[in-house]
This record gives C-alpha cells, structure tokens and sequence, in this order.
C-alpha cells in the first residue's frame, strides 16, 4: 500500500508539485468541473479550505474533462473561472483523466484503496471526493451528490486523528 505522499501532478499554472509536501495533513481531493450541476460545490470546498485549512486540511482540485465535457477549457481558463466565480483559493491542479489508460497514477490509486459501490474502481462523475488522513491512507470515498458541508464531521475526525 503506497501512501498518498509517493505521487506527484502538475499545479494548474503547470508547476509540479510533489503530494509529499503534505505530510502529516488531511486532503480532501476531488475531480473537478466548471460547467457541471454539480460546479456550485466549489463554493462549499473553498468554505471548508477557509475553515480547516490553518487546522491542517488541505483540499486538492483536480480538474476533469471526462464526464459530458464539463471542463473543456484550458488549465488557464478554468484557473479563472473557480477564482472569478467561486473565490477558489485552494490549490487546483492541471486537468487529468480519472478513468481509463490515461487515468492520473493518484485516481489509479486513490479508486484502488477506496472503491465506489459494488467494488467499481471507476469514478462515476464530476465532484467525487476522496478523504486522506494524516497517515496518507485514503480514510473515505464520497459521492458527488455529497456536499463540502456534509463532510465536516469526518475532516474534524481525521484532523483530530
């Protein structure tokens, strides 16, 4: 079991970023997108940065183009949307693949450690959220239709951990 630390990807403005950097913090990280149902979530995400952050959370965006093209824009682009629409400073990472061959090696292994009902390894949609504890180790998978808020309870848990 490889901890969260091992992987790297690239920052939105294209900078890389080892996840190493975040030792001995709770992640939240999530596949994101601007034009989805589901887009409004990130209101909630950057409220639970703002709450938890300083506390030793760190939420991850990773945005995604695979589900009905709801991130077609660049990595610039969508950098502007999440700050201009939502205020997202939370730090966003350059757009990935979640499914399939080109799958991010982080979502190979994040759906490997936490499957999704019935075992499917596979992300279902935009906004599913996986909870990382300070050990590394995925704690939770959520569902899109989760909201940021709903999952305070756990991030105070893992934080307190």
């Amino acid at each position: 079991m490889s901890p969260v630390y091992d992987f790297e990807a690239l920052q939105i403005n294209g900078q890389p970023v080892s996840l190493s950097q975040f030792k001995g913090r709770v992640m939240l990280i999530v596949n994101t997108a601007s034009a989805c149902g589901f887009t409004p979530q990130f209101a909630g995400l950057e409220e639970l940065h703002e709450t938890y952050g300083n506390k030793g959370l760190v939420v991850l965006g990773f945005p995604c183009n695979q589900f009905g093209a709801q991130d077609a824009g660049s990595n610039n682009e969508i950098a502007e949307f999440c700050q201009l629409n939502y205020g997202v400073s939370f730090p966003m990472m350059a757009k990935i693949d979640v499914n399939g061959a080109q799958a991010h090696p982080l979502y190979q292994w994040l759906t490997q450690e936490a499957p999704g009902l019935l075992g499917s390894k596979a992300i279902k949609w935009n906004f599913t959220k996986f909870l990382v504890g300070k050990d590394g180790q995925v704690l939770k998978r959520y569902a899109p239709t989760a909201t940021p808020a709903s999952l305070a309870k756990d991030i105070e848990t893992a934080l307190a951990a």
